[in-house]
Order: structure tokens, then C-alpha cells, then sequence
């Protein structure tokens, strides 16, 4: 099983980018799928995540600006980001659970410029 993480960028303060990771090989199912991040001296935090039957999670900071959604046909999930803050600077990385395995994406980069 492979994650393909695509989407990072540059942009300015108050644009958007959408992120998209997805799976390959040979599995039964993909349960949760999320993203995390970790910008340069923090810990790696939650961004969001989303379950099997759509039900979704956002930390707090990036509520109302951060939506995730899912293409189960696709295997793929996405992360889409507005307003985006210089903040949301970070390595983004998506997670998903696949068969009861963990798996990670190779991480992709986002900076925010002020």
C-alpha cells in the first residue's frame, strides 16, 4: 500500500489550496483518513479527519476555514484550505487506516506568505 500526497505550495496570506492523497495496492478497506501537520519547532497536530461513514473532525484552529472529503472511489482523500493563515505553514501529511494498518503519506509542504 502507497500514499501519493499532492497539492502544497506557496500561496498568500487569505488563499487557498486544496490537498489530495491517494492509496494504492491491493486492500479491503480504508476506514479513517486524515490529515496532520507539523510546522519547524512544533509538535506534529491533527488537522482533520474523516471516517468510513463521513463523519468528520477539525482542530480548533482550523475550523470553518479547513473542509475534508473523501472520494471512496477514488480511494483518495482531499483537504481543502481557505483563508489560509501564515500559521497554516507546515508539512502536511495524510493518514489513513487500511486493513487496521497505519499508513503515511510522504508529506507535502505548505507555506503561507504574510
Amino acid at each position: 500500500v502507497q500514499l501519493v500526497e499532492s497539492g502544497g505550495g506557496l500561496v498568500q496570506a487569505g488563499g487557498s489550496l486544496r490537498l489530495s492523497c491517494a492509496a494504492s495496492g491491493r486492500f479491503l478497506s480504508i476506514n479513517h483518513m486524515g490529515w496532520y501537520r507539523q510546522a519547524p519547532g512544533k509538535q506534529h497536530e491533527l488537522v482533520a479527519v474523516i471516517t468510513s461513514d463521513g463523519s468528520t473532525n477539525y482542530a480548533d484552529s482550523v475550523k470553518g476555514r479547513f473542509t475534508i472529503f473523501r472520494d471512496n472511489a477514488a480511494n483518495t482523500v482531499y483537504l481543502q484550505m481557505n483563508s489560509l493563515k501564515a500559521e497554516d505553514t507546515a508539512v502536511y501529511y495524510c493518514r489513513f487506516i487500511i486493513d487496521t494498518m497505519v499508513y503515511w503519506g510522504q508529506g507535502t509542504q505548505v507555506t503561507v506568505s504574510s
